[in-house]
């Protein structure tokens, strides 16, 4: 099956364009360069615009307002979208998420007057390096650009496989705020013939991965796109199966912020599995803990086991450990534990004691940083024995007043947090949140509601027609969208579905169309389905198009595009408020 699979991609090879010029990268352009007529530089490029700041900088650069940085957000689209012909979703995205570069082209004006039609009169007359606002949309820093900006090229069209490459990618749902990571990695893959690309990713799709957890390996691991299909990916997917736990199991803890090692997550369950594990044993562990793999890539169960077996424990009291107290596995676990170990060592305990030590007590050595032992022994004002006696006589108290902060225990957490509280939290750890972690805490304070009302939300996505990774991919862009109660979910479902008739899948693309309101979404998808009956807009614009620009702009890009569209769309309004009173 992977032959026949790697025989669709294997032998698709990236394009490589040859120029024939003398030109040094165009990425840097003197703002007194006149250029109207062609997409091609024809002259020899001084300085960038970054690096020109000394060129008509204005005082107020580093005090730009926020009604000065929208005005500026404004001319920059209609530049790229009227003037350089970009589409209308891509032009406000650029122009909305390049900051750094939008701040470099303020500091040419000045600020204090009116930004929009100076922005306008500055682009007119000076062109721009199109690839920096680009790839800085796509997620990448300014000081990554240097290296990243393709040699003598300018403007986006000149490149048409990279955007036709970047396309790809988006149309099948990859968020555009991942593919800069994805460039930057593997560049290969935006080199590829038309269609190679999606062949590619749909490969994946055929081993049985949903398209959820194919965009979610993709964006973490982009390098699985060049070549054909990763065996290594493959045979950690076969096992996955095997013990029980299926495919898109890695879809639904697998973080795009993060890099898998699938041979050593592979190492990890053949030890496992060497040293005793069952099937049975390891599904229910890797169920309870993913961190035991994602974190690290299983590189911590190797530590630890090491460390705790050399303490003497046998092989079935890690395990009952690890069961018992699955959060130790996670890296911050992990590395207060293996501090603690060697607080321990340090201060002379014995191997035995030690071991005693970590069974009697293993859910507070790994919960927080401790303080150095002469720290301690400062504090209490002993020596190295009196130390050591201390420990001996009560090691938990010792421990207490070495800690670095005031850990709570499990138990004293579940008396102290309300049952709705701890739902939300059940809740959120079937979605792939760590126990305690960060990620967790943010999530908590995003998320309204109790966590039975949370899950129901969820279900309905679900039942609704959606994958269930899909879902949590749509929760992770969107986190508002378990805010709306289900009846509003379903409401704007149907909305969607049947006043402009557009497919479910579409809310992968833009699943905070969800928490759009209402009278929002009735009146731009009424008035593009009127568009539509006239023949005077495309049959299927992105959600983003229709709702997230502001009611001049739609007006601007949409109403006034049809002779009688400004009445309907007044019409329209006026029947809003009606409704409304």
């Amino acid at each position: 099956m992977i032959a026949q699979l790697n025989n669709l991609v294997l032998y698709a090879k990236p394009v490589v364009h040859e120029k024939t010029t003398s030109m040094q990268n165009p990425s840097f352009v003197s703002i007194q360069v006149r250029c109207f007529s062609s997409s091609r530089l024809t002259h020899q490029p001084k300085a960038s615009l970054s690096d020109s700041t000394q060129v008509v900088t204005s005082p107020f650069a580093n005090r730009v307002s926020r009604t000065a940085r929208t005005e500026g957000q404004e001319a920059l689209f209609d530049y790229l979208h009227c003037t350089r012909s970009f589409g209308f979703t891509d032009a406000e995205h650029i122009s909305k998420n390049s900051p750094k570069f939008l701040e470099n082209l303020l500091s040419k004006i000045d600020c204090e007057k009116e930004v929009a039609s100076l922005l306008r009169r500055f682009l007119r007359y000076n062109p721009i390096n199109e690839f920096e606002p680009f790839f800085e949309s796509l997620g990448l820093s300014p000081s990554e650009l240097p290296l990243l900006l393709p040699r003598h090229l300018m403007y986006l069209s000149d490149d048409t496989v990279m955007f036709e490459n970047f396309q790809a990618l988006c149309d099948y749902g990859i968020p555009r705020s991942n593919i800069g990571r994805m460039y930057k990695e593997a560049r290969e893959i935006f080199g590829y013939d038309c269609g190679v690309l999606t062949l590619k990713l749909q490969a994946y799709e055929y081993l049985g991965l949903s398209k959820g957890t194919v965009i979610k390996l993709v964006s973490c691991c982009p390098w699985l796109l060049i070549g054909g299909v990763n065996n290594e990916l493959v045979k950690f997917l076969e096992k996955l199966k095997y013990l029980g736990l299926g495919m898109d199991w890695i879809g639904r803890y697998a973080s795009d912020n993060c890099t898998y090692n699938w041979n050593r997550m592979l190492d990890t369950m053949d030890f496992l599995d060497d040293v005793g594990y069952t099937k049975q044993q390891m599904c229910s562990l890797f169920e309870r803990n993913p961190a035991l793999l994602l974190e690290g890539s299983g590189k911590n169960v190797y530590v630890l086991f090491g460390r705790l077996l050399k303490l003497g424990l046998e092989m079935n009291e890690v395990y009952s450990l690890f069961m018992q107290y699955p959060q130790i596995l996670s890296v911050k676990s992990t590395s207060y534990l293996l501090q603690a170990l060697d607080y321990l060592i340090e201060v002379g305990m014995g191997t035995d004691e030690i071991a005693d030590v970590v069974v009697s007590d293993l859910e507070f050595l790994s919960s927080s940083r401790l303080k150095r032992p002469s720290t301690v022994r400062r504090e209490l004002k002993v020596g190295r024995d009196g130390l050591l006696q201390v420990i001996r006589e009560d090691p938990r108290k010792l421990l207490r007043l070495a800690s670095k902060s005031k850990a709570t225990t499990s138990k004293q957490v579940v008396s102290q947090v309300p049952y709705n509280h701890l739902e939300k939290t059940s809740f959120l750890m079937r979605l792939g949140y760590a126990e305690n972690s960060e990620e967790m805490i943010k999530a908590l304070k995003k998320f309204r509601g109790r966590g039975d009302q949370l899950q129901e939300r969820f279900d309905c996505l679900v039942e609704a027609g959606l994958d269930c990774n899909v879902v949590m991919n749509m929760i992770n862009q969107a986190p508002m969208v378990l805010n709306q109660s289900k009846d509003m979910i379903v409401k704007k479902i149907a909305c969607l579905t049947s006043c402009i008739g557009y497919p479910l899948e579409s809310l992968e693309a833009f699943p905070a169309y969800l928490c759009y309101d209402t009278d929002r979404i009735n009146l731009r998808f009424s008035m593009y389905s009127w568009l539509r009956e006239k023949r005077a807009a495309k049959p299927m614009l992105s959600l983003s198009t229709l709702l997230a620009c502001s009611d001049a702009r739609f007006a601007k890009y949409y109403v006034d595009i049809h002779p009688e569209g400004p009445i309907m769309w007044e019409s329209l309004k006026k029947q809003k408020k009606l409704r409304a009173k």
